[in-house]
């Protein structure tokens, strides 16, 4: 009996696929410390934490990929949790933030 294409299952396909890695970059996006931070704002959480906070504000390090996560009640704290954030940063790395990027969330 011949196989042809037809005749093999859609589960027998899958089954026989391979996957490959992403190819590595070469080059890094920042050459320097502080050159660049990401940060998100997570939505609100269903459950409230122990101490009732429920957003979460990622900053993430491009040079070193070093996360910082800070916990906080409300969105309007934020700010001021970021702007806390960078100040201890840049005191202790004696260097200027030079971008910050985001998603653009509201």
């Amino acid at each position: 009996m011949e196989i042809t294409e037809r005749s093999i299952c859609g589960e027998c396909q899958v089954g026989k696929q391979t996957r490959m890695s992403h190819p590595r970059l070469e080059h890094q996006g920042t050459s320097k410390v502080l050159e660049l931070l990401h940060i998100d704002l997570m939505r609100p959480m269903q459950v409230a934490s122990i101490g009732g906070k429920r957003y979460v504000l990622v900053v993430v390090h491009d040079f070193s990929r070093f996360t910082w996560v800070n916990f906080i009640r409300e969105k309007s704290d934020a700010f001021e949790s970021f702007r806390e954030l960078c100040i201890q940063l840049q005191r202790e790395k004696d260097r200027d933030i030079v971008r910050i990027r985001s998603d653009h969330g509201t």
